[in-house]
């Protein structure tokens, strides 16, 4: 049985989150928004397109005027405007106007490019939000944030543009290749730690049925889980405040990402954030010892990473400097004051974020001590 949850944009509903178990319901949910007179575009990337992308074309049959796919290479190297210029000259060729609607069928990335398509593209067209990975399902399709990357840096170019429809199709986490699965855990793990204490305790106490993906844990996992990201999205929509409680982990986390060239996958650099981050919060005496040290284990059982090699601590620094998320020339520093709660600090140091970076940072001293 699907579940759902509302959100609503300046108190009033915006759009629905489905949670189904397969695309059965997205008929009905497709005929709820008056679709059958629309052109409707899936974009996808290569490798979801070649498990899913034609029978999602099959599912759309009938359900709309026309329905046509765009297919970029996977990966965060597409994620530029020359990927969306080419959607756009698609658009064009294809005819799409305002009253047309765009799909998006993928993780993260095809998520924003859509997304930022969808608000640029005539000035703004209606799309789907249809998350294929668990760290779309759990963050990235939810809230209206849309973006690309800029010469290597992280999301400098975006939009807030909130989609029709959030369809969540829970069996496609079945096809996740393991790595990619328990990088999208490292955001519902950040929502219990900045949001609810009970949370985090519920993932730790379901460690194995989350790890096994049980069909029955996730759906209650991300339902709770979306509905503290939908908590804080309707509370600051635009990101004026509370909103960049999200942003915790995603600091250093994203200075990493962007160092390593995104071998690392981006769930991988917000667990790296995290820990960071709860280790400064530890330091300025927000956490305990034991708590810092239980927030950072307790990525190891999901398979995340606690430390990283091959980083100049400095150059890591540096480019924090770079992130988005500065304001006024200092950073919006997400901390822990305890677990399932967190705050925004713009007071924190260079030398305070080295020792972080250093912290997590795994040296060839350290292999051969």
């Amino acid at each position: 049985m699907s579940e759902r949850l509302s959100v609503l944009y300046n108190k009033k509903p915006c759009y629905d989150i489905v949670f189904s178990g397969s695309f059965g319901e997205l008929g009905q949910e497709l005929e709820s928004l008056e679709c059958e007179n629309k052109r409707l575009c899936i974009i996808t990337d290569s490798k979801v397109d070649d498990i899913y992308g034609n029978s999602l074309l099959d599912i759309l049959e009938g359900k709309c005027r026309k329905a046509v796919k765009y297919v970029f290479q996977d990966g965060e190297a597409s994620k530029t405007l020359d990927t969306v210029k080419g959607i756009y000259r698609f658009l064009i060729e294809e005819g799409f106007d305002r009253r047309d609607m765009l799909l998006a069928l993928g993780g993260g990335v095809v998520g924003d490019i859509a997304g930022y398509t969808a608000a640029t593209y005539l000035r703004g067209i209606d799309f789907i939000q249809l998350p294929s990975t668990l760290l779309a399902q759990a963050d990235s399709s939810i809230g209206g944030k849309t973006g690309v990357d800029f010469d290597g840096y992280k999301n400098m170019v975006g939009a807030f543009k909130m989609p029709r429809l959030v369809y969540m199709n829970l069996a496609l986490l079945q096809t996740l290749e393991e790595r990619q699965y328990f990088s999208g855990f490292a955001e519902i793990m950040k929502h219990g730690l900045i949001r609810d204490a009970a949370f985090y305790e519920w993932l730790i106490e379901n460690m194995y049925e989350i790890c096994e993906r049980d069909l029955n844990v996730l759906q209650e996992m991300l339902i709770r889980s979306c509905t503290i990201k939908k908590f804080i999205v309707e509370k600051d929509p635009l990101e004026q405040g509370d909103r960049a409680l999200l942003n915790f982990g995603h600091t250093i986390g994203h200075a990493i990402e962007k160092a390593k060239n995104f071998g690392l996958y981006h769930g991988e650099c917000v667990a790296l954030g995290a820990v960071a981050a709860a280790y400064i919060s530890w330091k300025r005496e927000l956490l305990s010892m034991e708590e810092y040290y239980e927030v950072r284990d307790m990525f190891v059982p999901f398979y995340l990473p606690i430390s990283v090699e091959e980083i100049e601590p400095q150059e890591i620094l540096r480019l924090t400097k770079a992130d988005k998320k500065m304001e006024s020339g200092k950073i919006r520093f997400v901390l822990l004051k305890k677990i399932g709660k967190a705050v925004i600090d713009n007071s924190v140091t260079d030398e305070e974020i080295l020792a972080a970076i250093n912290e997590i940072y795994y040296s060839e001293e350290d292999a051969h001590a």
